[in-house]
């Protein structure tokens, strides 16, 4: 993640969990859910204001969760009750498999030629079938607003990404309306992937 992007979540942690803390993320929730077993094991990589861990953890799974900007590690650790992790897409360390990685709107800030380094790194940490959500903004642009980096995907771009991906197979992509209610004209896509077993 870029130094600039999490400068500005630990300068505006506070208008950002207030933000998006009520989001209703069910539709997505669901189509994440439904390709996990019980009591799965979820690591929520990058989680903000730990809504979604807080969520999970409430219909009994197994949550952890790290997040790069210091300040948001606090919030979500008040938040959830989970001790968040400190950590970057680059040097998080968990000495586990999952049955699940959710990457809400956390991905959009890795810079386009270091992604599919990341997003191989996270599904070295999932279990063989196990499954892995992302969010992006919807586009193909790549831009800096408010010092934030933001890197968009269309359903062209994000299967050819993933496409070079041998071990992971698309289950799901769809496009969904920003959850947040002053958001109503940003589009955001939103891809589930299976890990095959030949990684």
């Amino acid at each position: 993640m870029v130094k600039n992007t999490v400068e500005y979540y630990d300068r505006n942690a506070e208008s950002f969990f207030s933000g998006t803390v009520n989001a209703d993320m069910s539709d997505q929730y669901s189509r994440f859910e439904k390709y996990l077993p019980l009591g799965a094991s979820i690591l929520d990589a990058g989680c903000g204001s730990g809504r979604d861990s807080r969520h999970f953890m409430n219909i009994g799974f197994a949550v952890s969760a790290f997040d790069a900007s210091d300040e948001m590690v606090k919030l979500s650790s008040d938040f959830t009750g989970l001790e968040v992790k400190k950590a970057t897409f680059d040097d998080f360390d968990f000495n586990k498999e999952f049955d699940g990685i959710w990457t809400c709107a956390s991905l959009l800030h890795v810079r386009r030629e270091s992604l599919k380094t990341v997003i191989g790194r996270l599904a070295s940490h999932l279990k063989d079938n196990g499954v892995m959500y992302m969010s992006f903004k919807y586009g193909t642009a790549e831009y800096v607003k408010d010092g934030r980096y933001f890197n968009c995907y269309d359903e062209d771009g994000i299967r050819k990404l993933l496409g070079s991906i041998s071990y992971l197979s698309i289950l799901d992509i769809y496009q969904s309306l920003d959850a947040r209610k002053d958001r109503k004209d940003e589009y955001w896509l939103n891809v589930i992937v299976r890990k095959t077993s030949d990684q």
